[in-house]
């Protein structure tokens, strides 16, 4: 055969090979939903500078980033500009039960918030469960878990008698079941030693969970034992805990809580900077507010509810009872949404009278009601300082967190919104790619999430479109559900799940295992 003839018929053969080439290319972006987001700065959640560019997305996986041309048959969106984020990890959550009774998820997702952290403050579901959920139950974001101390208290003591040290033989048993846990994807131990059902346990109980969490490779987070009268020896408990099993330690939703603290966040970090220098892998995360949402009983740190003097040190210490307000109070509807303080005019009692009263009528609803579903009483308490919030959102080892849910508190709706409107543009505490690295990147690699976090390539396409001119909260005690403005657009897992302040009503989340 005639050389020339040859040669045409390779080349005719390698178009033939790239033309069938770019029709499979073709074919495949179409099959996975291939998406385009184009014209946008790429805030990748790493810290680094941010770049112009597009990036692509088939199926539920990140395939390209940069200066990438459309191919055909895939969707195209016009950033016009904006920021594309990794979406948002809310460290420390209590979202799930929302989500899973409104599938709009407007509470997460309005704020950008892709991965949900529950498990939190002690009390967690077991693994097979949440499983189960999320196969009959799916929800729009995804949702990974710790295993609670004050769970693990309450299956191996039973929940009426939980306010005593346990014994040898049941710390025995709990450290079964925690390793269990753990071998079926929990993230770690978390503990809630602030509250009633962990409050007596003491530390050799509590190191021991620890150990067998940092056996597996896991974490330990903890709201620690006080925030306020005894949080040095709190401070220095988690510290301990992170010197002897030498696993990561995280503080949740960090706070400074007792009137006479305030002003001094620059000693606790100093502290826990010197800890980090021994080799300590302490973290914490923090929610923008200076008022926390928690039970009326945390207010008393002796758990001596009937106290006259304790009431009078939460009220002129431990909280504001003129900006706190009550948001769920099942004996008496009627007090929610209304101050401590005006509770107390109404029923014509000093405000730790009138304290230690709802704390009283609560417990005897509850014994009255042992069937009520859902929390008795729950209170929005102003008791922390501004400055002191500010400095611990700009401590390089925080991260940010809502510890919310869909209730009377604006953190379940605002918190990541919050940081970028207040703390980023008008209070300038942090820059805006420090901001995303703190709820994106630095988040995964505290927590042990991966895949997520980041804007790389064959990570997961949980992604946020925001203006960062625009992006503000606008949920307050009045009206906590209010959704935020400047979030634009939110996937996860490639699936588009928010629009213009809008739910799509797709339900794409994943249980996440470590």
């Amino acid at each position: 055969m005639n050389k020339n003839i040859q040669g045409l018929l390779v080349i005719a053969s390698l178009l033939l090979q790239v033309n069938l080439y770019a029709q499979k290319k073709a074919i495949v972006s179409t099959i996975l939903k291939s998406t385009l987001i184009s014209n946008v700065q790429i805030i990748d959640g790493t810290g680094s500078i941010p770049i112009n560019g597009s990036v692509r997305f088939e199926g539920d996986k990140i395939v390209a980033i940069g200066n990438i041309k459309p191919i055909v048959g895939e969707k195209i969106i016009d950033g016009k500009g904006l920021v594309l984020a990794p979406g948002f990890i809310d460290a420390h959550s209590h979202h799930l039960g929302d989500l899973q009774k409104n599938p709009n998820g407007l509470s997460t997702s309005n704020q950008g918030i892709t991965t949900v952290v529950i498990g939190q403050d002690g009390e967690s579901y077991p693994m097979d469960s949440l499983v189960l959920d999320m196969r009959t139950k799916p929800v729009v974001a995804n949702i990974a878990s710790y295993t609670g101390h004050s769970s693990l208290r309450e299956e191996v003591m039973g929940e009426k008698n939980l306010f005593r040290n346990a014994t040898q033989a049941e710390v025995d048993k709990m450290k079964l079941i925690l390793k269990s846990e753990l071998d079926k994807g929990s993230l770690g131990l978390s503990t809630g030693l602030e509250y009633e059902q962990a409050f007596y346990s003491n530390r050799d109980e509590v190191i021991q969970l620890a150990k067998i969490a940092a056996s597996e490779k896991t974490r330990y987070i903890s709201h620690i034992r006080s925030e306020d009268v005894t949080m040095a020896d709190a401070l220095d408990e988690i510290i301990q805990i992170g010197k002897i099993t030498k696993m990561p330690v995280q503080i949740s939703h960090i706070k400074l809580a007792k009137k006479s603290d305030w002003g001094t966040a620059s000693n606790i970090l100093a502290q826990l900077e010197k800890a980090r220098a021994e080799g300590v892998q302490i973290t914490a995360d923090v929610y923008p507010y200076t008022f926390w949402n928690s039970t009326l009983r945390v207010l008393f740190p002796a758990r001596d509810y009937t106290n006259l003097a304790s009431a009078q040190l939460a009220v002129t210490q431990l909280f504001d009872p003129s900006e706190s307000y009550i948001v769920q109070y099942a004996p008496h509807p009627s007090y929610v949404g209304k101050t401590v303080s005006i509770i107390a005019k109404e029923r014509k009692e000093s405000e730790a009278q009138a304290l230690m009263s709802l704390v009283a009528i609560a417990a005897d609803f509850k014994e009255k009601n042992p069937g009520y579903k859902g929390s008795i009483e729950a209170i929005a308490a102003k008791s922390m300082n501004e400055a002191d919030v500010a400095k611990f959102i700009a401590w390089p080892y925080s991260v940010i967190c809502s510890d919310g849910n869909a209730g009377g508190h604006p953190r379940g709706y605002g918190s990541f919104t919050r940081v970028l409107g207040k703390y980023v543009r008008t209070d300038k505490v942090i820059e805006l790619t420090n901001a995303i690295h703190k709820m994106t990147g630095q988040t995964a690699s505290y927590l042990g999430i991966k895949e997520r976090g980041t804007i790389a390539i064959g990570n997961k396409a949980d992604l946020v479109l925001l203006n960062p001119n625009t992006v503000i909260d606008h949920a307050n005690i009045g009206n906590s559900h209010a959704l935020s403005t400047g979030i634009e657009m939110v996937w996860v897992n490639g699936t588009l799940i928010y629009k213009d302040q809008k739910a799509t009503g797709k339900r794409p989340g994943v249980l996440i295992k470590r």
